[in-house]
């Protein structure tokens, strides 16, 4: 008998991209029906945000419409669509939910496992992406490629910037410190090791790799690593412990002339002390990826600064930040229908 999956992706994890890689790998008997959702054209929702959904942080799609969907599947295979615990009640046949992302954000984790459904995700999915991203962010913001394109967009030609005392530096001049260094900071290393960089890295919980301990690259405390750094680029999970971590403190320590990072997530960040140190030359400027509200407001003061380069949560955005995503969940769907450990339970 044919066993049921379920696909719910949208306009970046395409659902025939996820069926494709499952019949590539799946020598079982299974059905499978997809379902195309419209993100990103249309923003997620939030968990807080509605009744009956608490537990779930951003997410994709109606609750009824996800049930009736999903009906007698015994396995889902998403990046966003919810499963909150009186969805999983609706829903007795579902044994295993593979969740295309770094985190399991869109499943009640605490009513998945009291009914014994299997979660699985997939880390590093687009770890490649965020690192590549990262050093075209710093290098926007170290060659004054912003400035430059902003000047030119408005008719300026800024000769100026060929000054000595107003011209970029170059990687191989400065010190950066990599807050993080987990799969996107060990990837953001090693590209910056490329460019000759000196590198500070500060992750409590880690100890470096013996390629970038050879390599010069140093281990250091949260508060030598602003103090020296030229450029912060944020890598780290949000945890009661980071979240704010870049607070009017951390900042008040950093350099005059350094620039900040962050292509990981909003929370790590107090966006209105990161205003006051931009807005008062305390820091030469920033870039910033991710937001603490998402899509940031149009009134957003950050928005109005002329030392900030911004972009809409898309540094994960890639093709293959897909096809690696697929694979991911499709190897986990194969193994639980073979009856093998899953490589990434949650």
């Amino acid at each position: 008998m044919a066993r049921e999956v379920a696909i719910i992706g949208d306009y970046f994890m395409a659902p025939e991209m996820f069926e494709r890689k499952l019949r590539e790998v799946c020598d079982e008997d299974v059905t499978i029906r997809t379902r195309k959702d419209n993100w990103p054209n249309e923003p997620m929702e939030h968990g807080y945000a509605k009744p009956g959904m608490e537990g779930l942080k951003e997410y994709f799609g109606a609750a009824d419409d996800v049930v009736e969907f999903v009906g007698e599947a015994e396995i889902l295979v998403t990046q966003l669509a919810p499963m909150s615990a009186g969805m999983l009640a609706r829903l007795p046949k579902l044994k295993m939910i593979a969740v295309s992302r770094g985190g399991p954000v869109n499943i009640d984790m605490t009513a998945a496992r009291a009914r014994g459904v299997l979660v699985v995700n997939t880390p590093g999915r687009n770890a490649s992406a965020v690192a590549e991203f990262t050093l075209g962010a710093i290098l926007a913001e170290t060659r004054k490629i912003r400035v430059g394109h902003e000047a030119l967009r408005k008719g300026e030609w800024r000769g100026d910037l060929y000054r000595a005392d107003t011209t970029g530096r170059e990687l191989n001049e400065l010190t950066v410190g990599v807050i993080g260094y987990g799969k996107i900071g060990t990837k953001v290393v090693r590209l910056l090791r490329a460019f000759g960089a000196r590198i500070l890295v500060h992750d409590p919980y880690v100890q470096l790799n013996a390629d970038d301990a050879a390599a010069g690259v140093k281990l250091v405390g949260f508060e030598p690593l602003l103090d020296e750094a030229h450029v912060v680029t944020m890598h780290a999970r949000v945890t009661p412990e980071t979240t704010r971590m870049m607070n009017a403190v951390a900042f008040a320590r950093m350099k005059p002339d350094a620039i900040f990072i962050n292509t990981a997530r909003g929370p790590l960040c107090d966006y209105d002390a990161l205003y006051e140190a931009l807005s008062e030359g305390r820091i030469a400027g920033a870039m910033l990826e991710t937001f603490a509200v998402e899509p940031a407001p149009a009134d957003w003061p950050l928005l109005q600064l002329p030392n900030v380069t911004l972009t809409p949560h898309i540094a994960g955005a890639s093709l293959r930040t897909v096809t690696i995503a697929a694979e991911q969940a499709a190897e986990e769907v194969r193994r639980y229908l073979a009856g093998e450990r899953p490589l990434n339970p949650c």
